[in-house]
């Protein structure tokens, strides 16, 4: 019986990583809800919508790590797609505001009303639903991926090229989004969300389920992205980034292979910012800036290019980083340590934490096995045999 591809995919690394991140998904929320507060086992409901957001970046590091470690595309624009992503989810928030706004309209945003709008954008119509909503969360940030992909990678744009119209793209789509007649709220974007489902985004409850919902659509990229590079596709995908034109004169269709992962992630980074607005509260033009896209790609760099578990580390560690930086006296050098971080990581660890970390255990335990084995055979009283004179 051929075993399961989810099986097969994850080695014990891979297990152990999706065991400690459910863990954390549901001790975490327990923690917060069922413990009195100020006591010592107690996460404040601070630190889960905080740790809530890591969790989203998380989620955009695998993605960009599906394309940039395993199939060579750096992309400079995945900040697009995430915040298209968390636009889908804000106009789905702002349309359960309702009378509730500051200007009491049943239908119109507040912005919208400011702005003197006669009626409701047609492109918002079926926001008010959370099936649709969750629909454009994927499928927008998806649908500008493949057509943006159809034309680059059959115009075989490659390289430091690509990644340049990759940030002129997000560039653009910010400038748009900066404008008020785009009707997303201009500089200002959408804020002051009350409900999601009928609960109060503020509440304790509420987010603590983000939290775990985040935990588990983490898990569900992990699994999802660890399938592929563990298959025949994974292959094609790395053969790809080692040798692009020598897999093309093999036969296979790279553009397509291209197209399919680049399609897949922006997916991935589109549900990242869908999950991450809630837990903020505010989605902004600002989410679409070059530099945020360039601060993911160093998260990967940091965490591990290649390995998927780097990225979700990377992300974390140097996001905690960036909180604790920009708080205080340290705050206007934050800019500086980051770009320290990135030199001193590509000068000393060129591979990552995790790629280092792999790269010093396999030979360690490639020699530790045979002496491991011979142990056994001895305590078993098995020896080798002589070699012949």
């Amino acid at each position: 019986m051929t075993p399961h591809i989810l099986t097969r995919s994850l080695d014990r690394a891979a297990t152990v990583f999706v065991l400690v991140v459910a863990g954390l998904g549901v001790l975490i929320p327990l923690s917060n809800l069922l413990l009195p507060e100020g006591s010592f086992f107690q996460v404040p409901t601070y630190l889960v919508a905080l740790w809530g957001k890591y969790v989203c970046y998380a989620i955009l590091a695998l993605a960009i790590d599906l394309i940039w470690g395993y199939c060579g595309i750096l992309s400079l624009g995945h900040g697009a797609f995430f915040a298209l992503g968390g636009y889908a989810m804000g106009m789905y928030l702002m349309r359960q505001i309702g009378t509730r706004g500051v200007y009491a309209h049943p239908i119109l945003p507040d912005f919208m009303v400011f702005l003197n709008w006669p009626e409701l954008p047609v492109y918002w119509y079926g926001f008010q639903h959370l099936a649709y909503a969750v629909l454009m969360v994927v499928l927008v940030p998806g649908a500008l991926a493949f057509v943006f992909g159809w034309f680059a990678f059959r115009s075989r744009v490659t390289g430091v090229y690509l990644s340049i119209i990759t940030q002129a793209l997000t560039f653009a789509l910010m400038l748009g989004f900066f404008r008020n007649n785009f009707g997303f709220g201009g500089n200002n974007g959408l804020t002051d969300f009350k409900d999601i489902l009928g609960f109060n985004v503020q509440a304790q409850p509420t987010r603590a389920a983000l939290f775990a919902i985040s935990v588990a659509a983490l898990i569900l990229g992990f699994l999802i992205c660890r399938t592929i590079v563990s298959s025949k596709l994974g292959m094609v995908l790395v053969s790809i980034r080692d040798a692009e034109s020598r897999t093309r004169f093999l036969g296979y269709r790279v553009e397509n292979y291209k197209l399919f992962v680049f399609t897949l992630s922006a997916c991935m980074a589109g549900v990242a910012g869908a999950l991450y607005v809630p837990q903020v509260g505010i989605i902004n033009p600002s989410e679409f800036a070059p530099g945020n896209s360039i601060e993911a790609v160093i998260w990967v760099a940091v965490g591990g290019r290649g390995t998927l578990i780097g990225a979700v580390i990377g992300a974390a560690v140097v996001n905690y980083g960036k909180t604790t930086f920009t708080s205080g006296v340290l705050a206007p050098y934050w800019l500086f340590v980051l770009g320290g971080l990135f030199v001193l990581v590509t000068l000393l660890l060129p591979r990552g934490i995790v790629g280092t970390f792999n790269a010093w255990w396999e030979p360690w335990k490639a020699q530790r096995l045979p002496a491991i084995a011979d142990s056994a055979a001895r305590e078993d009283g098995v020896s080798e045999p002589n070699p012949a004179e």
